[in-house]
């Protein structure tokens, strides 16, 4: 049974690989040779992109010495770089290069896991409220002047407050559960946004006011090992359940009596899976801020290198999002001599490409 309007995002449910329907004639092992190409592409992509932030910036080392050094951290070698160049590698950019891997790849996968459970290729993380409510979170951290453990922490309580709520709002109605999310996650963001606004309005214009409006922004230029570290707890724990749960989303793009014939539970899987989405949100805004537009574009890139097929898909859309902020990153803090939010570049750069991939969706259903 297939699911068409490629449009949409939909995928054909295919059994998982170690599963009943694997091919035991060969044809599966030359079929996962073919999913592996894409994803040995996307690491070297990743790869060269990496040592590329490492090298470039207004301190520019050798992509050679940044090589050695990092190797030089392993393994013996003789030193030929200089102090100057191990601290800004090692100190200042190797921990926001780690950061904008981990947020950049949660955000895209967490995009792709949405407009997969959604079947619909203009969802973003944001639209089930956990971003705003994250974002509360760290502002009511900065407005009372705690830390930036504090506002780490509240962004992460308040991106799960804000999850629940949603997931509340949907057993309210006993139809549509994909509807009563979408409606639910509209309110709750509107909700919290305007507690943002109201934040913003009891700041002290001279000394508050501009750090939050500087962190709702988006910016990485804080980074640090433990902000990276604290990062990747949720990101990655969510990650893993997306990942191992990405071939029912195959089958949950044939809609919800298939997916239940087909012994996919569509509610608690949708469930975990916004679970996850939600833990992957939080951990991102609550080291990084707000950055647009990575959870919509980067699906999209995914798709076109890879396919449908979700079990290809995520994963190429994490590396594909982790290159992606990591490149943002690097022109952010290079292309002028005041460092440029990372929301502003995101939305510069992501809306005329998004629009570019909305025409060229359209040019292609017209000419079938």
């Amino acid at each position: 049974m297939t699911a068409s309007a490629p449009e949409t995002g939909t995928t054909t449910a295919r059994p998982p690989e170690d599963g009943p329907g694997r091919d035991p004639s060969g044809a599966g092992a030359a079929t996962s040779a073919r999913r592996g190409l894409p994803r040995l592409s996307l690491l070297v992509l990743v790869t060269v992109v990496a040592l590329a932030a490492l090298a470039l910036g207004r301190y520019v080392v050798p992509p050679n010495e940044v090589v050695r050094l990092l190797a030089g951290q392993v393994i013996p070698l003789d030193r030929t770089w200089t102090p100057a160049e191990q601290s800004v590698v090692l100190d200042v950019r190797l921990p926001r290069v780690l950061l904008s891997l981990l947020v950049g790849g949660g955000l895209a996968l967490g995009g792709a896991a949405l407009q997969g459970v959604f079947r619909n290729p203009l969802v973003s993380p944001d639209v089930i409220g956990v971003s705003s409510g994250a974002s509360f979170g760290g502002v009511l951290g900065l407005l009372l002047g705690a830390g930036s453990a504090a506002v780490v922490g509240g962004a992460f309580a308040f991106g799960l407050v804000a999850l629940v709520t949603v997931l509340l709002i949907g057993r309210l109605n006993s139809g549509s559960p994909i509807l009563m999310i979408v409606l639910g996650g509209t309110v709750t963001g509107a909700f919290f946004t305007a507690l943002v606004s109201f934040a913003k309005y009891l700041a002290d214009p001279e000394s508050e006011l501009p750090s939050i409006v500087f962190w709702l922004l988006g910016s990485l230029a804080t980074a640090t090992y433990a902000k990276a570290l604290t990062a990747a707890v949720p990101i990655l724990l969510g990650a893993a359940v997306v990942l191992a749960l990405r071939w029912r989303l195959n089958v949950l793009s044939l809609g919800d009596e298939d997916a239940t014939a087909l012994g996919v539970p569509p509610r608690s899987t949708r469930a975990l899976l916004l679970t996850a989405v939600a833990l992957m949100t939080a951990g991102a805004v609550a080291v990084a801020g707000l950055v647009g537009w990575v959870g919509l574009v980067v699906p999209h890139l995914a798709r076109l290198w890879t396919g449908s097929d979700h079990r290809v898909q995520l994963p190429a859309a994490f590396l594909i999002g982790g290159a992606y902020l990591t490149a943002i990153d690097t022109l952010s803090r290079t292309i002028t001599a005041a460092e440029m939010p990372l929301g502003i570049l995101t939305a510069v750069i992501g809306a005329p490409f998004f629009v570019l991939l909305l025409a060229r969706s359209r040019k292609r259903m017209w000419s079938q």
